[in-house]
């Protein structure tokens, strides 16, 4: 039973990211998806607390900055952990004719980080700054990470599904401890 799912999991996963690899090795598709990969890889993420800090109320500020300290460290643990631990490869190493279309930051697939990273900052910045056209932008933004991240082969779809729901839950994990 078990070892049905399993294979039922897998085969989808396979003709989902043939779909989304398939698109093509295109110029515009690869520049836009590697920045979009690459506005998740944590450089902008600095950039984002200082313009909270310096443009917002404590009242604000200081519950969304602590649980994003509280809920980064939370994420990178269990995203290491996972990572290491079940040893997932990426598609280019076990596909014939994929290859990445950029350079993967360690060795491994499953969870896909940059798309926990990006869809904890999408989550805690929803709740905290409720704007329904930034929250529908957040979410399109992380969305598209995720995406990005099968079209450049590096990720199968359930890595990114399972990133987007480890960012979401440590996001709620570290608004709850900070809040």
């Amino acid at each position: 039973m078990l070892r049905e799912i399993t294979d039922s999991v897998t085969r989808w996963d396979t003709r989902l990211f043939n779909r989304i690899f398939g698109w093509g090795d295109k110029r515009f598709l690869n520049r836009s998806f590697r920045f979009i990969s690459w506005s998740a890889s944590g450089y902008l993420y600095p950039f984002v607390a200082l313009y909270i800090y310096f443009s917002y109320a404590p009242s604000i500020r200081d519950p969304f900055l602590l649980s994003i300290v509280i809920a980064f460290p939370i994420e990178r643990c269990l995203y290491h952990t996972l990572k290491h631990s079940l040893k997932r490869d990426r598609p280019f190493n076990k596909m014939e004719d994929v290859e990445f279309r950029v350079r993967p930051p360690d060795q491994f697939s499953f969870p896909s980080g940059h798309t926990a990273s990006a869809f904890l900052v999408m989550t805690l910045l929803s709740i905290f700054f409720q704007v329904p056209a930034l929250q529908i932008g957040l979410f399109i933004w992380a969305a598209m990470v995720g995406v990005a991240r099968v079209y450049l082969g590096v990720h199968y779809p359930s890595d990114v599904l399972a990133g987007a729901i480890i960012g979401v839950i440590t996001a709620v994990i570290g608004m709850w401890l900070a809040v």
